[in-house]
């Protein structure tokens, strides 16, 4: 699970309100506009740019990002308000509060439908989310609320029940990174130091084993 936070982004902590009721599952999303098929590089700032577009929609008076979370076609996971934090994109209070918003960017053209790699993000995320409390519900924005969105493609998948993790779906090292560490951390990043340490170690066991092999022949 490739995850980017707001200290990734660069982003200062939420202005969001606080969760108030628990978490009883999901509402995925789509952003609902034309959505370029582009390499990943280009995803963080797609992301930056949603959310300065809520922060200057004076009309909704946002006081973040909408979303909780996000999840581009490459299948990497952006930090939004995050958990413990209200949606405000769900089309009123009292559809936002009892759920988080996942929004996955794909559009009405360019990225419509949703890849291999997004879906099973959006499995894991919804897991990880879970083991903190989340309830079981996976719904769609349309669910309750008069909009396309999160596109028929997405919707189907919701629909069907392809969204629902397995129980063994999150990776145990990924879980004890992110329940065993410190929450504000990136777990990815924590998770690729270790595996670069490993590689450091490993390396220097080579050495040594060919230094005794060296020894052992003279």
């Amino acid at each position: 699970m490739r995850f980017i936070t707001r200290k990734d982004l660069g982003w200062p902590p939420s202005a969001a309100p606080s969760q108030s009721v628990p978490v009883e599952g999901f509402k995925i999303h789509y952003e609902g506009t034309p959505v370029p098929v582009v390499e990943h590089s280009k995803c963080a700032g797609r992301w930056t740019a949603i959310r300065n577009s809520h922060l200057a929609n004076t009309k909704e008076g946002y006081s973040d990002v909408a979303y909780n979370w996000a999840v581009c076609n490459h299948g990497v996971i952006f930090e939004g308000r995050g958990w413990g934090k209200q949606t405000g994109a769900n089309g009123s209070q009292a559809l936002n509060r009892p759920v988080n918003a996942i929004l996955w960017m794909g559009g009405t053209s360019g990225v419509t439908v949703p890849s291999g790699a997004a879906v099973e993000s959006i499995k894991e995320l919804i897991q990880y989310l879970r083991l903190k409390g989340a309830g079981k519900y996976i719904g769609g924005h349309r669910d309750g609320f008069s909009t396309s969105c999160p596109g028929d493609a997405m919707y189907s998948l919701v629909k069907s029940g392809k969204l629902e993790p397995k129980d063994d779906e999150m990776d145990p090292v990924d879980v004890w990174a992110y329940k065993g560490t410190d929450e504000k951390s990136d777990a990815y990043a924590y998770l690729r130091n270790t595996r670069w340490e490993i590689d450091e170690m490993q390396e220097k066991l080579d050495t040594l084993t060919t230094l005794v092999k060296q020894l052992l022949n003279k």
